[in-house]
């Protein structure tokens, strides 16, 4: 959406702050043309009742009874069916939340993507669903691709929606960033299983919205989807103080709801709970446990692959392992586990992730090696030097006169793997002594969480 056009909508907003958003509730099966025409009847239900914007729930284009069915049926955003939503929702001029499309992807995998399409049919909007549902034999991550990005929230009629998906519930930390960023509408399209529906759905949608002061939108599935796949149903719309404000009976249907954002506006003004956060004390960490992998782990780190034996520690999105050829005695390299070529390719916790766990290795080696200084470096990019597309931090520990003139580290680092350097390449065996040793002074630390 151009900036003008996020003007324009913001004023028309403040004229009028209270909006009608419609929160729909499907029975989804494997037949994509039936499951089209049942949300499209919905929307143009809502669109009657001057709803301004429509949520529908995820896989609200199908589901099927098999991981190879469900591949089979995936399309691409340009896809037919994303074609029939763009139509229907400038035909109507009504705002549309596609709550979760099976997105195909060059692979035998796809994301979760969950759209938004303005009043002109335009997509404004895609988040691909972050963190995947594991439980019984539902696994989500043998055919679906995580996403790796916090999309920025999206200006729309009804407030400025956070998108997120499903399982995403569960995460706190992922729902508080999007605040940050200015969120006044959480949505939550979903497939909750019936089984855990029943205990924690409503909970945690109002825990949600309490904590971040925001509205909380859940379109949700419900039944049975054929075989033992059941969902829970109770689409909902939670109030910026906790209060269920809308919610769908049992089976197909839709609810409509109220967004007061002058409310949501006076609550966050008389409780400002955001400007009583102490992140002095509790900084927002979603790196999750430091450990060590498993020496049968491979890692792709840029053209090249990392052996986990050779890792001395990993976090979900960072690892640190020994260097093949070293500057200095105890030369380690740490990189982000997603391949990403620059520095700016990392969204704002992988960069944070990366840097609170060279400290820690900073640490360790500079205690192995009887240094009290060191090095850290990242050549960001070829002009800079370096030759592995990926993005990665040099950790070298520094001692006294270890160098005639102390930059001569970044004139040996630039050479250190290059054609005029004659030094010796390590052996895997050699790195993975190292590593092991490392990770004994790493536990003593204590900087191992298992």
């Amino acid at each position: 959406m151009s900036r003008p056009a996020q003007i324009l909508l913001s004023a028309v907003r403040k004229m009028s702050h209270k909006t009608r958003i419609a929160v729909c509730q499907i029975n989804a099966k494997a037949d994509k043309e039936e499951n089209f025409n049942i949300c499209k009847s919905l929307i143009e239900e809502a669109a009657n009742a001057k709803a301004q914007m429509v949520f529908l729930p995820e896989a609200c284009d199908y589901i099927a009874e098999s991981k190879e069915e469900t591949l089979k049926l995936s399309e691409p955003l340009n896809g037919t069916l994303i074609g029939q939503y763009q139509t229907l929702a400038k035909k109507l001029g009504i705002w549309l939340s596609l709550g979760g499309f099976h997105e195909r992807t060059e692979n035998d995998k796809m994301h979760v993507a969950h759209v938004i399409f303005n009043s002109k049919g335009e997509i404004v909007s895609v988040y691909r669903k972050a963190h995947l549902f594991a439980f019984g034999a539902l696994d989500e991550s043998k055919y679906i691709v995580p996403g790796s990005k916090v999309e920025e929230p999206v200006e729309t009629p009804v407030g400025k929606l956070g998108l997120l998906i499903c399982y995403d519930l569960r995460f706190p930390e992922i729902s508080l960033q999007l605040l940050s960023k200015g969120a006044e509408i959480l949505t939550f399209p979903s497939a909750f299983t019936a089984a855990t529906g029943q205990s924690h759905w409503e909970s945690l949608l109002r825990a949600r919205a309490i904590e971040t002061q925001s509205y909380v939108v859940a379109a949700a599935q419900t039944g049975c989807h054929g075989g033992n796949r059941n969902s829970y149903g109770h689409a909902m719309v939670v109030d910026p103080w906790g209060a269920v404000v809308a919610q769908c009976s049992e089976g197909t249907g839709l609810a409509l709801a109220q967004i007061d954002l002058e409310s949501l506006k006076s609550i966050r003004t008389r409780m400002p709970v955001v400007e009583h956060r102490r992140p002095d004390l509790y900084p927002t960490d979603l790196r999750g446990p430091v450990h060590s992998p498993a020496n049968e782990e491979i890692f792709t780190f840029g053209q090249v692959k990392v052996l986990g034996a050779s890792v001395v520690a990993k976090t979900a999105l960072t690892i640190a392992f020994t260097n093949k050829k070293c500057v200095v005695p105890g030369h380690m390299l740490l990189a982000p586990i997603r391949v990403a070529e620059r520095l700016n390719d990392l969204t704002p916790v992988e960069i944070a992730d990366l840097f609170q766990l060279a400290r820690k290795i900073q640490h360790v080696m500079e205690k192995i090696h009887g240094a009290s200084s060191s090095t850290l470096a990242v050549q960001d990019g070829p002009e800079a030097g370096r030759t592995i597309k990926h993005v990665h931090v040099h950790v070298m520990p520094r001692k006294k006169d270890d160098f005639k003139w102390n930059d001569e580290v970044y004139r040996e680092l630039a050479k250190h793997d290059k054609p005029e350097d004659t030094g010796r390449w390590r052996t895997e065996e050699e790195m993975a002594d190292e590593a092991k040793s490392i990770r004994l002074v790493f536990r003593e630390c204590g900087f191992f969480d298992s």
